[in-house]
This record gives C-alpha cells, sequence and structure tokens, in this order.
C-alpha cells in the first residue's frame, strides 16, 4: 500500500478532474446528461482508480487499477477532442 495523494500522477489527474468540472460549466445545457456527464465521469475515474489501485496490497492489483485510470484518460481525451 502506499499514498496516493503523495503521487504526481494523483495531483495532476486530480486538478484535471476539477478543471473538467469547472469548464463543463460552460457547456450547453442540452449536454448535460450526455458529454457532460460522460467527460466528469471519465475524468472523475482517473484519480479515483489511482488512489483504489494504491490501496491494494500487490503489484498486480495497482497495475490493474492504473491500467483502468489510463483508459479513463484515453476516454476523456477523446470526449475532449
Amino acid at each position: 500500500m502506499q499514498d496516493y495523494k503523495k503521487l504526481k500522477v494523483w495531483e495532476k489527474s486530480h486538478s484535471f478532474t476539477l478543471e473538467i468540472y469547472r469548464v463543463t460549466k460552460l457547456f450547453p445545457k442540452d449536454e448535460t446528461f450526455g458529454l457532460t456527464s460522460q467527460l466528469k465521469r471519465a475524468a472523475s475515474s482517473i484519480p479515483a482508480n489511482i488512489a483504489e489501485g494504491c490501496g491494494k496490497y500487490s503489484s498486480k492489483e495497482l497495475a490493474h487499477f492504473l491500467n483502468i485510470a489510463l483508459g479513463s484518460s484515453n476516454e476523456s481525451e477523446y470526449f475532449l477532442i
């Protein structure tokens, strides 16, 4: 186990999530249940999975959650494109 709050990748992904929440307030209202919702979920999944993986006891489990975080990062990137 390790303290996820000490990881730069977690700090950056947390900041990214906060920025997504700020920016999506500017999105059109008709996107509230579409793009806005999906982007928020994908972005918040990144630091959440890093944190969850850091709470596991094996490197294999940590790698699994980091892989999920990477997938969420790619998903967020696509929504922003």
